[in-house]
């Protein structure tokens, strides 16, 4: 089931986004990721307020009376400038399913469920960045339509010595 977030869900939602984030340390192969004592608590702060100044929603997938999962979309405001003009555009920042619920369609279903947010909101286009490293999501957002529009590629240097 996808429910909307509400504050009740707040510890349940902090769990999911440090479980990204250790998932993201997981597969750095620079190792430039981390995670801190802080990271739970600045996060989620720093998450809700994105939310609320881009009109934004947090959806939950709840499954078996837990909280499973969670989306987070906002709307961008549309940039014209003298070379690039886009339509107006939704953003998926967060996208997880706790791990033992992976292969359940969940995600598949809190997607969709952003993906409606979105365009009833006016939005045309949706962007989502994704780790470069994470093969799983990657192959996740191909099979659900999203395509490769930029890629930043880095190569590690040494300094002076």
């Amino acid at each position: 089931m996808i429910i909307k977030y509400e504050s009740k869900y707040s510890e349940d939602v902090k769990d999911l986004l440090v479980e990204l984030q250790e998932y993201i340390v997981s597969i750095d192969r620079e190792k430039y990721n981390i995670i801190t004592p802080e990271y739970r608590e600045k996060y989620f702060i720093e998450a809700i307020e994105e939310v609320n100044k881009n009109n934004g929603q947090i959806l939950l997938a709840k499954e078996e009376n837990k909280i499973v999962g969670l989306v987070i979309g906002l709307i961008i405001k549309p940039i014209n400038e003298y070379a690039f003009k886009a339509p107006k555009r939704g953003r998926i920042s967060e996208l997880i399913i706790t791990q033992k619920y992976r292969k359940n369609k969940m995600g598949g279903l809190l997607l969709e469920s952003m993906e409606e947010y979105l365009r009833v909101n006016g939005c045309e286009d949706i962007l989502i960045e994704v780790f470069g490293y994470n093969d799983l999501a990657i192959k996740f957002y191909d099979k659900h339509g999203y395509n490769t529009r930029l890629l930043e590629v880095t190569k590690k240097i040494k300094g002076k010595e």
